[in-house]
């Protein structure tokens, strides 16, 4: 639990075929079901503060006991951190996150002062705001703020529950979009 931010609530991994990655952490972890959007919708975009090309991306969640898995694969060659870890260490853990209802600038700031530096962040679609921060001293850990408006903490809800009773059927579960 961070003093800060409260508990860590995601672990991201970077992978370059998300359909491989949903089938291996559902058959062989017995993590799901995966709810799978193979085109997410990012609505904005900076990296590094500078307005860039939008990440098309797909991005499957599922939630293992209280932490929520993301699964990311970015299909075209936009700047971004995932395709940095990518190219630094290749598939695997690549953040964890924190969620804040109404306090997004507040832990962004808290990192900012101290010495994080915001490597990508935006939005997708009409839900809340993303950041995610590193720091020299740790060059390889990057922290995510995940603002839960729009929807977004209602949708993770839907997804943590569904994992509660989940009997290991419909593994991968297809959605649009967000609006």
């Amino acid at each position: 639990m961070s003093s800060q931010f409260g508990g860590v609530r995601q672990i991201g991994y970077v992978v370059r075929d998300i359909e491989k990655a949903m089938r291996h952490w559902s058959e062989v972890l017995g993590v799901g079901p995966w709810f799978y959007k193979e085109a997410v919708g990012t609505t904005e975009f900076r990296y590094y503060g500078q307005a860039s090309a939008l990440p098309d991306l797909s991005i499957a969640l599922a939630n293992s006991g209280g932490i929520q898995i993301e699964l990311i694969q970015q299909r075209n060659h936009a700047p971004s951190l995932y395709l940095d870890a990518l190219k630094a260490a290749g598939e695997g853990m690549q953040h964890i996150a924190y969620w804040t209802d109404d306090r997004f600038d507040q832990f962004a700031g808290q990192l900012r002062a101290r010495g994080y530096v915001e490597g990508h962040g935006g939005r997708m679609g009409m839900r809340g705001r993303f950041a995610y921060y590193l720091h020299a001293d740790l060059p390889g850990s990057i922290v995510e703020i995940s603002e839960m408006a729009g929807g977004k903490g209602e949708y993770f809800a839907m997804i943590a529950a569904a994992a509660k009773d989940w009997n290991g059927t419909e593994p991968i579960r297809r959605i649009g979009a967000p609006q």
